[in-house]
């Protein structure tokens, strides 16, 4: 759009300086042969004392004067009316330009969005990473499923105070073998933390990032994990309110 509007505006300025040009050129050439005519039918064919020359130059500076005046009007208004446009920025309304601008302006907009639309990526994708306009968008695979590691672990030390410290490379079936009998199995015998482990195990060391659907495994056995371990938490939480409020009611009782 910007080029061929740059395009338009030197044609226009090119054409208004070649008009401007022979406009001048053919008054210079008719205010000469005029003159000359003045000069040929004078009784002393002379510009001296040659009243039609007179009148002619007269008429031709008029003419100059008139002209440089509606000009220099014309550069003046543009300049007042460039002057009061506010150089504050705000939202143009419907009202405040002329309709045919606000139907371009509506017009041109509306095409940039949708040519922004259809440019959006759809079919490509960066590997380790989820795919635009989907729910994984933006969220790197590999990081956010490492992540979860840590979070278990604090989890597990809170359900089993003496679990074993979180070591760098351990294995996840390994490290948390102490929840195992807190997880339930599948058809195939497997507990999420046998998912969870595969997953873990395929962030770590494996050569390509992991893909969408390892990363969905992976999750959902991690969530399985700290659902069943925050029910825990919520229930030894429960147990030990219930026992110190019967600890106090036996307590009061003695007192009593």
């Amino acid at each position: 759009m910007f080029p061929q509007f740059s395009r338009r505006s030197t044609v226009s300025q090119v054409v208004y300086l070649l008009i401007v040009l022979l406009t001048s050129f053919f008054v210079a050439i008719s205010c000469v042969l005029l003159l000359s005519q003045a000069a040929r039918t004078a009784p002393n064919r002379s510009f001296i004392q040659n009243f039609n020359a007179v009148v002619i130059g007269a008429a031709y500076v008029i003419l100059l004067m008139v002209s440089l005046a509606f000009c220099l009007k014309r550069r003046i208004a543009v300049h007042r009316r460039l002057t009061r446009i506010s150089k504050t920025f705000h939202t143009l309304g419907k009202h405040d330009v002329p309709n045919s601008v606000y139907q371009y302006i509506q017009q041109e907009y509306t095409r940039a969005c949708l040519i922004a639309y259809e440019s959006r990526p759809k079919d490509g994708f960066q590997e380790g990473w989820g795919k635009p306009g989907t729910s994984l968008q933006a969220i790197p695979l590999r990081a956010s499923l490492l992540d979860t590691v840590r979070v278990i672990d604090k989890l597990a030390h809170a359900v089993i105070p003496r679990h074993p410290p979180l070591r760098p490379h351990a294995r996840m079936m390994h490290h948390f073998r102490f929840i195992v009998p807190l997880l339930g199995k599948d058809e195939d015998g497997l507990t999420p933390l046998h998912y969870y482990d595969s997953a873990i195990q395929l962030a770590r060391h494996a050569s390509r990032e992991p893909t969408e659907q390892e990363y969905i495994v992976g999750m959902r056995a991690a969530k399985e994990i700290q659902d069943i371990l925050n029910e825990c938490l919520a229930e030894m939480r429960e147990g030990s309110s219930v026992d110190l409020s019967i600890y106090a009611a036996d307590k009061d009782s003695a007192y009593e």
